[in-house]
């Protein structure tokens, strides 16, 4: 997939989400997939990221959330897939989106923390293990995300 047409899909992607929560919020939701359908979809691609076949996981991904704009969890491994593909523009919007739909998602903070750190962006990657430890404690989150800072010196 081309780097331009990467950041046309995902900024069409961002849309949709932004357009759902708005449906919902007026009560004109518009998505319909059934739940059993979205979760064995979603089980299908993390089975693929499992394996670290992030390429075949993508697509997947995508029309999940194209399909279910406000299933975080499927957010949250769409930017997985993109961060381990190198593609950390589309991951970070990917994450901007988790958050937007919950705030204190404890696997998209960790995981947008980590690529802070990535991005050379200590600073807020430090402000995401301050909120995973107000949220969560020592849970597994902000265990690895401390790891992670810890591991850059940080």
């Amino acid at each position: 997939m081309s780097h331009a047409f990467s950041k046309i899909l995902v900024g069409t992607l961002i849309i949709a989400a932004l357009t759902a929560t708005l449906a919902e919020a007026a009560g004109t939701s518009d998505n319909t997939a059934p739940a059993e359908t979205a979760a064995s979809a979603y089980d299908e691609a993390k089975t693929l990221v499992d394996a670290g076949n992030y390429a075949a996981a993508l697509p997947k991904l995508v029309s999940l959330t194209q399909a279910q704009a406000k299933y975080a969890d499927a957010w949250n491994l769409l930017g997985f897939t993109y961060r381990k593909l190198g593609q950390m523009d589309d991951s970070s919007k990917a994450y901007l989106v988790v958050l937007s739909i919950n705030p204190n998602h404890l696997g998209a903070l960790e995981y947008q923390g980590e690529l802070f750190i990535s991005t050379g962006k200590i600073d807020l990657a430090k402000g995401n293990l301050a909120k995973l430890k107000a949220l969560c404690g020592s849970c597994e989150q902000s265990e690895d995300l401390e790891k992670a800072l810890q591991a850059v010196g940080a």
